[in-house]
């Protein structure tokens, strides 16, 4: 006799990135000179987890009621007020228009937004290369994962593909919900260009009229990007009032505390009838999902983004360890360029993914050597953010080898 439901009966124990970094943590404890390029966490070069001291400080600050008292189902009102000013406090007529739920890190914001903006059935839209766990996110709230082309012959974004899969979808299931993971994008370092999102505003915006499209922007890692990480946002104007717009925030990366689990789902709605229906129904997801979230974290977060000295340290500390991942990246662009590998262009982020026909063969090979990626269809995905800036040569050379 079989209690499980047949659906979830043979599903995956283990999460295939976490079981790599376990064999790559088990070889190097034996004395192996291991290249982990698998975790998903800023590892300082000595393998240490780099922390930021004023978050930590700012934790160590929080009063012990705070971690004892429940939090609001949708999370503390100055939380809220803060992410949003976060994201989006350049810009005051899409802050204005903005609510917002904490969610347990950015994967419950995902997990938000797949099932408060399609139906059960229906299929989110990402790019062919996408953070895995958007497809567990799918299967595992009832809905699919569909994908168009990432990356044209040159190199650029594929904004073609992606208007023509809108179309196909607003045409087969009347609405579309498209995760956009940028800055940074996770796996492949990617970061749109000023022009392409003004070429993907003028998407949206036209397909707006042909059924309900939302979009969703993953800012895992966009405080790590190139350059002035919202410099996207004022390019959203146009889209008020006619594509609702999800910022899924995470304090994970931000904040250098993965364990705290802070994040928060902002959703821009222009209309305020609707806007109000979009507070209520992500914070009944919120008490229909787990209730609520980590207390002292949401204090310790709010004061990091709004204490001005806390905040002054934050924005020091997090420019140094910036400038420890820049470091690594032009190291990675030097090496790629000197052994010719295939990637796409990359500017700043925690991942670069090297383009390989048959990256699973490749993958298992580099491993004999010691060097360890995560494999995915035509690609290789590699962490940067853990490398060691001296071991980015050999990390180079032996993506380079047959």
């Amino acid at each position: 006799m079989r209690h499980l439901i047949a659906a979830h009966a043979s599903r995956p124990s283990d999460d295939p990135i976490f079981a790599l970094n376990q064999e790559a943590t088990t070889r190097r404890a034996k004395g192996e000179a291991i290249v982990n390029a698998t975790v998903g966490a800023l590892l300082n070069d000595d393998g240490s987890l780099a922390i930021l001291p004023s978050a930590h400080d700012a934790i160590t600050r929080v009063p012990a009621a705070e971690w004892a008292t429940y939090a609001p189902i949708a999370g503390s009102g100055a939380f809220l007020d803060a992410i949003v000013a976060d994201v989006l406090g350049t810009e005051p007529s899409l802050a204005s228009a903005s609510v917002a739920v904490a969610t347990p890190g950015g994967t419950g914001a995902l997990r938000h937004a797949i099932a408060n903006f399609l139906e059960p059935g229906q299929a989110l839209l990402t790019s062919n290369f996408y953070w895995g766990p958007y497809a567990t996110l799918a299967d595992e709230n009832e809905r699919r994962l569909d994908t168009y082309n990432m990356f044209t012959r040159s190199g650029s974004y594929d904004l073609a593909a992606l208007d023509s899969k809108l179309t196909e979808q607003l045409a087969t299931q009347g609405r579309a919900l498209l995760f956009l993971n940028d800055p940074c994008n996770n796996p492949t370092g990617y970061s749109l260009s000023d022009g392409e999102w003004d070429d993907l505003v003028s998407i949206l915006d036209r397909q707006s009229a042909r059924g309900p499209i939302t979009a969703l922007i993953d800012v895992a890692y966009y405080t790590y990007a190139a350059g002035d990480p919202r410099r996207f946002v004022r390019k959203l104007q146009p889209l008020l009032g006619k594509v609702p717009l999800l910022f899924a925030w995470s304090g994970s990366k931000a904040f250098t505390h993965y364990g705290l689990r802070v994040g928060g789902l902002i959703a821009t709605v222009g209309d305020e009838g609707e806007r109000t229906a979009v507070q209520s129904a992500l914070t009944y997801s919120c008490r229909g999902t787990w209730s609520n979230c980590n207390r002292g974290g949401l204090y310790a977060v709010t004061q990091l983004l709004t204490n001005a000295e806390l905040a002054a340290r934050c924005e020091n500390d997090r420019l140094q360890l910036r400038e420890l991942l820049l470091r690594r990246v032009a190291a990675f662009n030097a090496g790629a360029s000197k052994h010719g590998l295939l990637y796409p262009r990359y500017e700043g982020g925690f991942f670069v993914t090297v383009f390989h026909q048959d990256a699973f063969a490749k993958a298992e090979r580099m491993k004999a050597r010691g060097v360890f990626v995560v494999p995915q269809k035509g690609a290789l995905r590699v962490a940067l953010c853990a490398v060691a800036e001296s071991d980015i040569a050999r990390l180079a050379e032996t993506l380079a080898e047959d």
